[in-house]
């Protein structure tokens, strides 16, 4: 990553793409929400780094098939999301702002945190293709709730709540490793890919699959493709423009108005 002030011909060249385009399809990874004190899952100080078990947590047969780790899950969800109190910095408003120039088409979020619902972006066009932390699913029925419901529940005396209609497992309505994408989801972002006419990739490895899959089907659908993260990604070479700056710095002045616009 480097100071935005050596960026100026990066962030131009991005400008351009952005400011030409008609149709801008967002995805928008773990970077995106660092600068909002969420931390990312690899990194330095990232979330599985610090907490292996964490990982384990994340990985769906390591949940169904340890009700121990489930509970401390559990315990660790009640005691305090690591979400709590977090709120949408500037670049989460600036795809708000992306939106209401009217070019916003698509924002796939990687994220479960909810925080581009909260900064104001529309639910007719968010795609959180990783689920979200706000619900609960059951794993045999497909039932969902509240997962303030399911805190409640623990926080009674509950070490491991189970599905109010089935008895069946509930985990938080993400996905996991080893579980599906919802397909329509999936669906509806390759879709999107294949209709715009510039890709914003913001704060995302573009390594995890298949979703990074939109990036090259972009690509090769004639989309300009914009790319604002701290390190290198696989599609950097294929990319008009790369930022590698703060994204909270460099997206407000990216997707800033163009001048008469």
């Amino acid at each position: 990553m480097r100071p935005i002030e050596e960026l100026g011909s990066e962030v131009e060249a991005a400008r351009a793409v952005l400011g030409n385009a008609k149709k801008v399809v967002v995805l928008a990874g773990a970077g995106i929400s660092t600068d909002s004190g969420i931390p990312d899952f690899r990194g330095p100080e990232g979330l599985w780094t610090k907490n292996p078990e964490a990982e384990k947590t994340a990985t769906l047969s390591s949940y169904v098939a340890d009700p121990e780790l489930r509970q401390r899950n559990w315990q660790r969800l009640a005691e305090g999301s690591m979400w709590e109190g977090k709120q949408p910095n500037p670049g989460h408003r600036a795809l708000v702002e992306l939106e209401r120039q009217g070019k916003l088409l698509t924002l796939i979020t990687q994220n479960v945190d909810g925080l581009h619902r909260a900064a104001g972006t529309s639910e007719e066009l968010l795609v959180e293709i990783h689920g979200t932390t706000s619900k609960v699913r059951c794993l045999d029925c497909g039932d969902t709730a509240p997962m303030d419901r399911a805190l409640d529940r623990v926080r009674a005396g509950e070490a491991d709540p189970s599905c109010r209609l089935c008895g069946g497992i509930l985990k938080s309505a993400t996905i996991s490793f080893g579980q599906n994408l919802v397909m329509d989801d999936l669906h509806r972002s390759e879709q999107a890919a294949m209709a715009c006419d510039a890709m914003l990739a913001v704060g995302s490895t573009l390594t995890v699959y298949p979703i990074a899959n939109v990036v090259p089907i972009a690509h090769q659908a004639g989309a300009q493709l914009v790319i604002v993260n701290a390190d290198p990604t696989p599609f950097d070479g294929l990319a008009a423009a790369v930022v590698p700056a703060s994204i909270s710095e460099a997206l407000p002045l990216i997707v800033a108005p163009q001048p008469g616009a």
